[in-house]
């Protein structure tokens, strides 16, 4: 009866079957797309141990695997698949699986693999699965994961690969790990992990695979890992690692195949056990401090890719490429980088025999001599070739013309001679060649690269190339051209029609030639121009009418050629033009008044004695009333005449004579308010600094030298001469005026003047007058050198409270540029040597040389302001985006700030030496927690009793510095905040 019963009661259960059975009918409902129909199997029709990617052990029938790999399903993972208790295989890789990994799975004690790599899951890695004992296989690469490593992993003693590259894991990896011996792969590349590698691998005697690439770790290299002689590939490229490499690590570690320290802080030399490694195919050490010579690598026949770049490796003279005839002997070797070192001496015959499979060969920003050996022609399959910035000289080999492959050379900036090489018409996947300023001579070879039919960009600045520019070759160029300079050479003859050829133009730049005839109207099919440059010729006549069509330029400049007739009307609607110069032509009649042309600071027409009109700010003569050369009236006297008519009647004339009261007051009001603007000669100037004198050199900027001077009339001033051989530094002049003539405010550096006009020499020169700053830079405060100054006694450095005051200044100033201006203005340069200090310690933000002017309609957007020539800002206070195409934004002023901000409260530089790889100053401040947030602040900061408020001023430089634009405070925000612990620091000290 009682066993009737209990059979009774058993019946009532599902079996074990059924609950698998369920539990996959579970799994599908969390499905939400199936584009391959993978599911459809899934039904009462088939049991289910034979449905699409189900399998059944034989013998009682329940699930033992579950493989759904790259079947594009997305949905989540239904924790339901914890009761397939026989389970033994998850494989769910290569899928759109996101939220969370169920922590259900700690119940699948069968549980051997678990593949989810590739998905889009979230949340944290469940530490229950160390329940799962009998795991071998854990991949949860390619998701979103975020927290820590589970330390309760490190109880799986049977696991044997673990792999969570590529997500957004943090914290240390755990110590617990040093109990599995059985440890063959372990993958945390691109993720957060901080602190130092463990000391754990000394039992992990089968650990062949260990990189921990692109994350936040520090410290030195364990030792333990050069005791594992199984190791073939370790990585821990761009992370904060430092110490020296051991001698012995080619012996310690004979069986690697991949070793990659790349980006990092490692010093010392390379070890010349290296060469024992006979296995290795990659190594990559470039990115640290190591110096010394490269050692030999004749025992390394398998290597494909070696990367030293970016170190201070070798001595400047002879031998220091040696090595690369040791790299003969590898017969797959893809890439040589040897960029930005120490390199000199002159490059070896050798090269050329290196293996025909060499795809890079990177050796730009070296002290290399001597002339380019033959034989790269041998490499056929070299893509990419960097020799630029060297000292190299003689003739370009011609069989650099065998490279058919090559799609990027630069020999730009060495002191190559000669003509090039009519063999380069050959190099039918070239896109871009850089020559620019080397001695290169002959005529300009557009015949011979009218043959490189993917050629886009084309820089021969500054050579001496003569001839002309033949129609039937221009036709025969590519149409794809995006930028082509063949700037300050001795090209002559006409500028062809077929110029209109190129409709993908960008920037075109034919300066400082020999050029002359009348401009082609064709060049008006060019609509795609940004930066046009024909100054320095001679070309005549009008400026054609077809030119209107090029509505997208930034900048234009005609200056210095024999131009007449009209200033066309067309240029005033330019809404993006910046800068237009044409200086010194014959053109005459009225100046227009509207767009670029309301902009004193923004056009330049001086050497025109026969313009008229234009903006007061000008000074040009007023236009006369005269006969149009057809008998009729001239444009100017319909339009007085129209006035005359227009203002007939007493009522009318009244309004009027009110109107210019009115306005002769404000006039009269705003002379008065703000002082005289000073009239200043080359001789005023020259006489002020005692004839530029080195005892009255104040610094250097980007582009040009500061001085400091006195006036005539007494006036201490700060006298800054634009360097005009720099490229850019006109353009930098124009948007300083530009600054000068449309912003005011309290917090930012006055300029009381402007100098253009010719020297004693009969060169151009140019220079602004500034407001002197008794106390110099925020730079020189930060970070003081032994000697300050003349007469100047000042603190070692700056207390909080200064450092908080100026802080604010800085944000009032950029307030006032993005927000209450007539149009959103963006620095683009802030730093703390722009950052200038009154005799009250007041900051105030100066040189506006970089500066944007954005559109209120666009400022919804993270800016509107782009360009494909040029980045803007200084390295390491430049917002990243910048770096890669992205437009000029209040945001990324904010990216600055935010940098300056954490360099003011820990004194660290953004480009100090221990920023390297992924580490920079905000990472490095956002990695310390509240608690240690007082040990990375400025030493001289840390006993003012101000814990608090640091914490709450670094907590601002972070937000305001971060990678997204979209992260970022506005600077209004940053004031109220900034400016809150202002005040409470205030409320306390006056309750003490």
């Amino acid at each position: 009866m009682h066993a009737l019963v209990l059979h009774s009661c058993l019946g009532l259960r599902p079996r074990g079957n059924e609950t698998d059975r369920l539990a996959l009918l579970e799994f599908k409902a969390s499905i939400t797309n199936d584009p391959f129909g993978v599911m459809t199997s899934w039904n009462k029709t088939i049991h289910f141990c034979h449905w699409y990617g189900v399998s059944c052990g034989r013998r009682h029938q329940r699930v033992t695997r579950l493989d759904l790999r790259s079947s594009k399903l997305s949905g989540s993972i239904s924790p339901h698949v914890g009761n397939l208790s026989f389970l033994r295989r998850i494989h769910l890789h290569n899928n759109s699986f996101s939220n969370q990994i169920p922590p259900d799975f700690g119940r699948l004690r069968r549980l051997q693999h678990l593949l989810l790599q590739n998905n889009s899951l979230s949340g944290e890695i469940p530490s229950n699965l160390s329940r799962c004992s009998q795991l071998l296989r854990i991949s949860l690469a390619f998701n979103i994961l975020v927290g820590k490593i589970p330390k309760e992993l490190g109880t799986l003693s049977k696991l044997t690969d673990f792999a969570f590259h590529d997500n957004q894991l943090t914290g240390n990896f755990p110590n617990s790990f040093s109990n599995i011996s059985s440890l063959e792969i372990i993958s945390a590349t691109n993720n957060k992990l901080y602190g130092s590698i463990p000391d754990i691998f000394s039992h992990m005697t089968n650990l062949t695979f260990l990189s921990f690439d692109a994350n936040d770790l520090s410290g030195t290299i364990p030792p333990s890992i050069f005791n594992l002689s199984s190791i073939t590939t370790f990585g821990v490229t761009l992370n904060k690692i430092q110490g020296t490499l051991p001698s012995n690590l080619g012996i310690a570690l004979p069986s690697l195949e991949y070793f990659s320290v790349g980006g990092n802080q490692f010093s010392g030399p390379i070890p010349v056990s290296i060469s024992n490694a006979s296995n290795l195919y990659h190594l990559d050490m470039g990115g640290n401090k190591l110096h010394g010579n490269v050692p030999s690598l004749e025992n390394l026949p398998r290597l494909v890719r070696i990367n030293l770049s970016g170190s201070n490796l070798g001595s400047g003279g002879d031998g220091d490429l040696s090595f690369l005839c040791d790299l003969t002997n590898a017969t797959g070797l893809e890439r040589v980088e040897i960029q930005t070192n120490n390199l000199g001496g002159a490059l070896p015959q050798c090269i050329a025999n290196l293996s025909s499979s060499l795809l890079q060969f990177h050796a730009s920003g070296n002290k290399l001599v001597g002339s380019i050996p033959n034989g790269f022609g041998y490499l056929v399959n070299l893509e990419s070739f960097w020799l630029s910035a060297n000292q190299l000289s003689g003739h370009i080999p011609p069989d650099v013309g065998k490279l058919h492959n090559l799609y990027q050379l630069n020999m730009g900036l060495n002191s190559l001679s000669g003509n090039v090489p009519s063999s380069f018409g050959n190099l039918s996947q070239l896109t871009i060649l850089y020559l620019h300023e080397n001695n290169l001579q002959g005529n300009i070879p557009l015949s011979t690269l009218a043959e490189c039919e993917n050629l886009r960009m084309l820089s021969l600045r500054v050579n001496n190339f003569s001839g002309v520019m033949s129609p039937e070759v221009i036709s025969r160029l590519s149409s794809s051209f995006s930028v082509l300079d063949l700037s300050e050479n001795h090209l002559t003859g006409f500028l062809p029609k077929e110029i209109g050829h190129f409709l993908n133009l960008e920037a075109f730049d034919i300066s400082n030639n020999l050029l002359f005839g009348e401009i082609p109207p064709n060049l008006g099919s060019c609509t795609k121009l940004e930066f046009l440059d024909m100054a320095g010729n001679f070309f005549q006549g009008d400026i054609p009418s077809s030119l209107g069509s090029l509505r997208g330029l930034i900048r234009l400049s005609l200056s210095h050629n024999n131009l007449s007739g009209t200033i066309p009307e067309f240029l005033e609607r330019f809404e993006f033009m910046q800068s237009l110069n044409l200086s010194y032509n014959n053109f005459e009649g009225m100046l227009p008044m509207e767009g670029i042309f309301s902009n004193a600071s923004a056009i330049s027409v001086e050497g025109n004695s026969k313009l008229c009109g234009g903006i007061p700010d000008l000074h040009l003569p007023e236009c006369k009333l005269q006969r149009s050369k057809k008998g009729g009236l001239s444009l100017t006297v319909k339009w007085v005449i129209s006035l005359i008519f227009g203002l007939l009647g007493i009522t009318f004339a009244i309004v009027f004579w009110y109107l210019c009261s009115v306005r002769r007051e404000r006039k009269e009001h705003t002379s008065s308010d703000s002082e005289e603007f000073l009239r200043l000669s080359y001789r005023s100037l020259l006489n002020a600094t005692n004839g530029f004198s080195i005892s009255n050199f104040i610094g250097m900027g980007s582009f040009g030298s500061v001085y400091k001077g006195v006036l005539e009339q007494g006036e201490t001033v700060a006298i800054k001469v634009i360097n005009l051989v720099h490229r850019g530094a006109s353009k930098s002049f124009i948007a300083e005026c530009e600054a000068f003539r449309n912003i005011r405010h309290r917090n930012l550096l006055k300029v009381l003047s402007v100098c253009s006009g010719i020297d004693y020499r009969g060169c151009e020169f140019k220079a602004l007058v500034y407001e002197f700053m008794v106390n110099g830079s925020l730079e020189e405060w930060l970070h003081p050198t032994e000697t300050i100054g003349e007469n100047i006694e000042r603190p070692r450095s700056l207390i909080f409270s200064q450092r908080l005051s100026i802080a604010i200044d800085v944000a009032m100033a950029l307030d006032y540029l993005h927000h209450h201006c007539e149009m959103p203005i963006v620095h683009c340069d802030l730093k703390p040597s722009n950052v200038l200090l009154n005799d009250d310690m007041v900051g105030h933000v100066g040189d506006f040389g970089l500066i944007k002017f954005l559109r209120k309609t666009t400022q919804s957007r993270d800016g509107n302001y782009s360009s494909s020539v040029g980045v803007k800002g200084t390295i390491g206070y430049a917002p990243s985006e910048y770096g890669i195409g992205h437009e000029v934004s209040t945001r990324g002023d904010v990216y600055s700030y935010g940098i300056m901000l954490l360099e003011m409260f820990t004194g660290k530089r953004p480009t100090d030496e221990m920023f390297q790889g992924t580490l920079n100053l905000h990472n490095f401040v956002k990695a310390a927690s509240p608690e240690q947030m007082v040990e990375i602040v400025d030493p001289l900061l840390a006993y003012e009793g101000v814990e608090e408020s640091l914490i709450a001023i670094l907590a601002i430089g972070v937000v305001c510095s971060a990678e997204s634009p979209r992260e970022r405070l506005d600077i209004s925000e940053v004031i109220t905040k900034m400016c809150r612990i202002r005040n409470k620091l205030q409320e306390n000290s006056i309750g003490e």
